[in-house]
């Protein structure tokens, strides 16, 4: 039976009484795997423990030599695998070296595969821009087609209008039906009056129009529609030529074309040209 120390009172103290003492626990084998294990700050907490010094120094060292053989009942155990660690590993490099080739090769395999990925990136890029610029070309085609009919559509129109015939010979026709929207006023006074009648100037304003701002949203620079400009003046000057006949017409008729005069003015504005109707209405007005 181990010897428990107690500090102060008498020392009379009955063997009897020292067997009635609970004996100490076993030390658990947990605080000792404690990742902050430390032996200093663990023994100053067995201050409490009913044993004494030589005791817990026995029992320490019977914990340890118990670990001890634990251990060594461990390497016994694998003693075999501990021999054949060295002929397991013998032959490593080799089984390295092949694995480091392999995936050498995969990594030329992978770096291969991307730069043929790369090439075709570059070749769709190159293809879609090429596309691009086709549909771009082909669009500004149709528009610089689309002009040269619009002009040669109006070329055709100011000549008939201009000569009271279409090209074959025949009475011009084209616009009965556009002039019956014309009040009766109007018609009244076209029947009066030679040449071109308002409806039809304006509606040959709107064309020209046209065709001035499809030209502008190409570009003036541009080659074809610069060799244009030329075919846009002299539609101009002959639908300012129409112009200037109806309105001197107009103003020979005094009250009864007022109506006809505004509109006329109405149209010269529509085309620009509001400073030629002005140099008309100084010349007539100065005869």
């Amino acid at each position: 039976m181990s010897k428990f120390y107690f500090g102060g009172g008498s020392g009379d103290v009955s063997s009897d009484d020292e067997d009635n003492l609970p004996y100490p626990k076993a030390l658990p084998r947990s605080d000792f795997l404690a990742p902050t294990f430390d032996a200093p700050t663990y023994l100053s907490t067995l201050s409490d423990r009913h044993q004494t010094l030589e005791d817990l120094r026995s029992d320490l060292r019977e914990r340890s030599q118990a670990l001890s053989k634990e251990l060594l009942d461990l390497v016994n155990t694998n003693y075999e695998q501990f021999l054949s660690l060295g002929s397991d590993l013998k032959g490593g490099e080799e089984k390295v070296e092949d694995v480091r080739v392999g995936l050498l090769g995969f990594k030329r395999g992978v770096e291969d595969v991307r730069g043929k990925v790369r090439e075709r990136k570059l070749e769709v890029e190159g293809l879609l821009g090429e596309k691009k610029s086709v549909s771009k070309d082909i669009a500004l085609g149709r528009k610089l087609l689309e002009v040269d009919s619009r002009l040669e559509e109006l070329e055709d129109r100011l000549m008939v209008a201009s000569l009271g015939r279409s090209p074959n010979g025949l009475e011009d026709s084209w616009s009965e039906d556009e002039d019956e929207d014309e009040d009766e006023d109007e018609l009244a006074i076209d029947g009066i009056v030679s040449g071109t009648s308002t409806k039809k100037l304006q509606i040959f304003v709107l064309d020209y129009r046209n065709v001035e701002h499809l030209s502008t949203t190409i570009g003036l620079d541009h080659p074809f529609v610069a060799a244009q400009q030329p075919r846009l003046l002299r539609l101009k000057n002959t639908i300012i030529l129409d112009l200037n006949t109806a309105l001197k017409q107009a103003m020979s008729l005094k009250e009864e074309g007022r109506a006809r005069l505004v509109k006329i003015m109405g149209i010269y504005r529509d085309l620009g040209a509001g400073d030629e109707a002005v140099k008309i209405l100084r010349d007539v007005k100065s005869t």
